[in-house]
């Protein structure tokens, strides 16, 4: 079941995606410069440090954590420690653009995540629209060429976001149906940034130990600069407890399957901001890309 989707919530569901469109060119600015595991590490410690002001009441019983240490490590591998860390690792070979508009299947995993492990039946409109965000993504992993695809000649960033895409569909599914013990009632009375706090503290450890991994067996010097502090600052603020905090609100509201509409609004985002500081132009085949997806989302949502 879904709620309405109110002018509130439509903000709500919007801000995100601009968010998370930063956060992929940031991204991709920073290759060569900070190694994409042990910046994504960065970024939650330092997310972890701007929670603590407000979520520290939740450690203050840190025996309700440990009773709930495997939703709660479940959820922060799938939405803190593995999304992002792969969201970083696309963006080495593939464009801002590329990675936001793969993300855009993600009407495509939420459908088939809920149909597997929810009993969620999709219904006629939902799957025409999802098969047309899917064109679009076979699109852009083509690169618009029709040889590419039939050799399944993939970018290796293009694999990286499709896994990420997959994993951000299990996680936001786990949030709209939680298991019991983290169901409103049953679990603490936590707010917003003492939920997502708790979920840091056990997506801090994924994420380092995928930075520490990272370190031994492809070594790289992290170059500090104002720059890189500035852009840490903005990925550990803005896509991660701005973004988190909004999604959450909204999927609560109406649903995965309603929410993950929105989130095909990050490529045009990405569009914009790639065009504007990075240089990337769309080609033909990205335009030809959004106007399916944009497509798929028409049909879901037409009453």
């Amino acid at each position: 079941m879904s709620g309405p989707v109110t002018a509130r919530i439509a903000l709500l569901l919007t801000l995100p995606p601009l968010l998370w469109a930063g956060n992929a060119v940031v991204g991709r600015a920073l290759v060569g410069t900070v190694p994409p595991l042990a910046l994504n590490a960065m970024r939650w410690w330092l997310a972890l440090a701007l929670l603590l002001p407000l979520g520290w009441r939740a450690l203050r019983a840190p025996g309700e954590i440990t009773q709930r240490w495997k939703p709660l490590a479940l959820l922060a591998l799938t939405g803190v420690g593995s999304y992002n860390a792969l969201q970083y690792l696309a963006v080495q070979t593939s464009t801002p653009l590329n990675v936001t508009l793969i993300a855009s299947s993600s009407p495509v995993w939420m459908i088939a995540v809920g149909r597997l492990f929810y009993g969620e039946h999709p219904t006629g409109r939902q799957l025409a629209g999802a098969g047309l965000s899917l064109a679009g993504v076979l699109l852009v992993i083509s690169r618009g060429s029709v040889e590419t695809l039939l050799q399944v000649r993939l970018v290796a960033g293009d694999l990286y976001m499709l896994v990420a895409v997959a994993l951000w569909a299990g996680y936001s599914w786990m949030l709209a149906r939680p298991p019991a013990s983290m169901r409103p009632g049953q679990r603490p009375a936590w707010d917003w940034s003492e939920l997502l706090i708790v979920q840091v503290l056990f997506g801090v450890l994924w994420a380092s130990a995928g930075a520490g991994l990272e370190a031994t067996l492809a070594p790289q010097p992290v170059q500090w600069s104002a720059g890189l502090a500035a852009a840490l600052l903005y990925v550990a603020l803005g896509p991660s407890i701005l973004a988190y905090r909004f999604w959450g609100l909204g999927v609560a509201t109406v649903g995965p399957a309603v929410a993950a509409l929105f989130s095909n609004l990050t490529p045009l985002f990405a569009a914009l901001m790639s065009a504007a500081w990075l240089g990337d132009r769309p080609a033909g085949y990205h335009v030809v890309a959004f106007v399916l997806i944009a497509a798929g989302i028409g049909v879901s949502t037409r009453r």
